[in-house]
């Protein structure tokens, strides 16, 4: 069994664990898994990833308002994510960003949302969780004129988008996407990336590898993406999963 394993982007609050949601939890680091970080996607979610995080020692947590929820926000929604930052587990702001493949919310809207959160990241000095779906060009734009550490999520671009993701010192996720047999893109962006800004991923309760596609995910599938990704980089599955979990404490600052 392959050990170590840090999942940097999980949703245990979803609704997908309702019916056995702590007896899954509990047996997350007999499977090999000894970090989680569940991802907010809008205030009710950041403060449910928040609650995890206080329940389960090997959990953190991030807060912050996903583009698909940007029309959502209302009143002192960005003091609330700010309130949530100070906690003391709550090491990111994500995930938050830019996706353009419905338009709607309208680009507009979720430009605003997203600045706002760069902003906060950069005062607040805390790496960000980023989406973006079709919609590299803005999302890089925005990236450039505000430098935050941070992770480009269940990363889709191309090779080149994947260096030029690198060159504004950022990190790249990827899930169980990799072990798909269209994952040719997907690939080609892990080729192009130095192995030390890798980091893997589930998005749980999608993305499961296969062969699990298409069924619930759990955090201990990732040795099946590492697997993936580790034939890629010439090395085993367990030095990615330990270069990946090094790679994930530095930039969320934790010990490794």
């Amino acid at each position: 069994m392959l050990n170590g394993i840090f999942d940097s982007h999980a949703h245990y609050d979803d609704a997908a664990y309702q019916e056995d949601r702590d007896r899954l939890l509990s047996s997350l680091p007999e499977r090999g898994v000894c970090r989680v970080l569940n991802v907010g996607c809008d205030i009710e979610t950041s403060f449910r990833s928040a609650a995890l995080a206080e329940q389960y020692p090997f959990f953190y947590a991030a807060a912050g308002v996903h583009p698909e929820m940007a029309a959502e926000v209302s009143g002192d929604w960005l003091e609330g994510i700010s309130a949530l930052l100070d906690r003391e587990k709550v090491v990111a702001i994500g995930e938050i960003g830019l996706d353009y493949h419905y338009d709607t919310p309208s680009r507009e809207v979720q430009q605003e949302v997203f600045e706002a959160q760069l902003k906060l990241a950069v005062r607040k000095r805390l790496p960000v969780i980023i989406h973006s779906r079709d919609a590299m060009e803005d999302t890089f734009a925005l990236l450039r004129e505000y430098r935050p550490e941070g992770v480009l999520h269940c990363f889709s671009g191309s090779a080149e988008s994947a260096k030029e993701a690198v060159r504004l010192g950022l990190y790249l996720g990827f899930t169980g996407v990799l072990t798909f047999k269209n994952a040719r893109r997907a690939l080609g962006a892990v080729e192009a990336v130095p192995i030390d800004r890798l980091l893997l991923e589930t998005d749980c309760p999608y993305m499961a590898p296969e062969p699990f596609r298409g069924k619930r995910c759990t955090s201990d599938l990732i040795a099946y993406t590492a697997e993936a990704m580790a034939r890629i980089k010439s090395v085993s599955p367990q030095e990615m999963i330990d270069q990946a979990r090094r790679n994930a404490n530095r930039l969320f600052r934790l010990p490794d």
